[in-house]
């Protein structure tokens, strides 16, 4: 497995946890890597932290990029790991711009694959590409904001 997914899979645990009722980021983020990984791996470490202390702040904002996108599943609804697959790789998309959006996706589809249910991968899948269509339309964060506001 590669450095990559592995820190995504990390984060999305952290983020998991924490929506499940870990109060404080950091106390997941540590609990998590001190049970599911090595100290070789500091690389990955590093992403992971990235990309959660990335998404977590941003997380009422993904959400309406999310519900947007989501047609007829409000947020709520979804299972706790489909929710932090989306929030992960909604960050991204919309903040990473040196990771290829189709990229994130193939990873978020295979995280589904890997930790969702049976209709996870295409659910995550067709949200995502709808982000991705979303977001592409626009031509920077700021005007992504803007189709939030349309509503």
């Amino acid at each position: 497995m590669g450095k990559r997914r592995r820190a995504r899979e990390l984060a999305m645990q952290v983020l998991f946890a924490s929506d499940f009722g870990l109060d404080d980021l950091h106390d997941a983020f540590e609990l998590i890597t001190e049970n599911f990984i090595s100290d070789e791996y500091e690389s990955v470490i590093a992403f992971s932290k990235q990309l959660v202390f990335g998404t977590y702040p941003k997380i009422k904002y993904l959400d309406k990029f999310i519900a947007r996108a989501s047609k007829n599943w409000r947020i709520k609804r979804m299972s706790c790991v489909d929710r932090s697959i989306l929030r992960l790789t909604t960050f991204e998309i919309l903040f990473m711009g040196d990771i290829p959006p189709k990229v994130s996706i193939d990873e978020a589809v295979e995280m589904g694959k890997k930790f969702g249910g049976k209709n996870s991968a295409k659910f995550i899948n067709g949200v995502l590409d709808n982000i991705y269509h979303m977001y592409n339309s626009a031509q920077s964060a700021r005007d992504s904001k803007c189709i939030l506001d349309d509503e």
